[in-house]
């Protein structure tokens, strides 16, 4: 059953079984917005990058995107770059796979942003998404979806954060601005 989260909820990441998730798939998909052209309705491509900011003690550690494709440690993983989107509601455009049981033990956050890498703001982005996915049975946990567009580049969309034994995600759904990870620090920190 997936959870459709609202910005700022959260959810605990334990499986019905009582066990813990070890091993999830950040999604990111995203379709471009038709616009009127001269000629009718056209799209322009978009690049939309998904990163993942690993954190120990409020302090960024370690970040997994298109140029750094794996954590220092192993336990992140990016698959890979796509520059023009299209997947929208159906699969994943972008994703980032997480071991949980290989994370080291000093990182307790991991934090999830898109931003705009061509700098197109998400008002002219469709049906962009954040989803988790539990990555031994492809069951999808929880959706965040990015409603509204907006006259923004960037977006900080999740973090899963150690609770106790396990894990839980909150959805923060934080508009920023910038082409980069590197760019949205300064909204990130809040959010440790």
């Amino acid at each position: 059953m997936t959870v459709n989260l609202s910005k700022g909820q959260a959810i605990s990441l334990q499986k019905s079984d009582g066990g813990t998730l070890t091993a999830v798939r950040m999604g990111l998909g995203w379709q471009a917005a038709p616009r009127r052209g001269l000629f009718g309705k056209r799209t322009k491509e978009i690049d939309l990058d998904a990163s993942a900011v690993l954190v120990a003690d409020k302090q960024p550690v370690d970040v997994v995107f298109f140029r750094h494709l794996t954590s220092d440690d192993g336990s992140v993983t990016h698959t890979g770059d796509n520059l023009v989107g299209g997947a929208g509601q159906g699969g994943d455009d972008e994703a980032i796979l997480v071991d949980l049981q290989r994370v080291p033990v000093h990182v307790d956050q991991i934090v999830f942003t898109v931003n705009s890498f061509t700098g197109q703001t998400f008002t002219e982005v469709e049906n962009a998404f954040c989803r988790l996915v539990d990555e031994t049975n492809g069951q999808e946990l929880a959706r965040y979806t990015l409603a509204g567009g907006g006259p923004y580049t960037a977006q900080i969309m999740a973090k899963v954060q150690r609770e106790g034994s396990g894990w839980s995600m909150k959805a923060l759904g934080e508009p920023a601005n910038g082409r980069t990870f590197q760019d949205l620090m300064p909204a990130i920190l809040p959010h440790l």
